[in-house]
């Protein structure tokens, strides 16, 4: 497995991705991650939608959670073909409580917490915490990744308009 180093910092400290990262026009690998229910769900279960997939460390932090609950506002504006999903290494359990303090609704939560093969597959890994780094990638209709954000600092939040921008010029590609 790839390690990377030198791409991302928490409070200014260096950490280390692990896994494969990916470049725009490459298919998206196809993870399963477990739903709010304990069910597993696959990426390939929204065939034929757009994705915006979130990556955050932890639901349970400031940064992570305004950055959800930003995304849950803007999807009640997007398309119905696009889906927002937001995955992290949160037990389910702890996810859940999360969606039902906020009532979010128009985001997904989903879990890596079992195998990381989210955040191996997309190169997102944080090898010291074994936590998700704060990314944002955009999946077209097709299965191939159109935009990515990993951003470098993980406490900041991601750039809204690129993602949200992206995914809406998807929709008519």
């Amino acid at each position: 497995m790839s390690e990377r180093s030198g791409l991302i910092t928490m409070k200014g400290n260096p950490l280390t991705l692990t896994g494969t990262p990916l470049t725009v026009g490459d298919t998206v690998p196809d993870v399963t991650l477990l739903n709010t229910g304990l069910e597993p769900v696959r990426l390939s279960d929204y065939k034929d939608k757009v994705l915006i997939l979130a990556s955050v460390p932890s639901l349970d932090t400031s940064v992570c959670s305004e950055e959800t609950k930003r995304f849950n506002a803007e999807a009640a504006q997007l398309s119905p073909e696009i889906n927002v999903l937001t995955i992290s290494m949160d037990l389910p359990f702890a996810q859940k409580r999360w969606v039902d303090t906020y009532l979010a609704t128009n985001v997904t939560t989903l879990s890596d917490h079992k195998d990381a093969t989210f955040g191996t597959s997309f190169g997102v890994l944080i090898k010291e915490l074994r936590l998700l780094a704060r990314a944002v990638f955009v999946v077209g209709k097709d299965g191939t990744l159109a935009y990515q954000q990993l951003v470098g600092e993980v406490t900041d939040p991601p750039d809204y308009d690129a993602a949200l921008g992206a995914a809406r010029q998807q929709v008519s590609a």
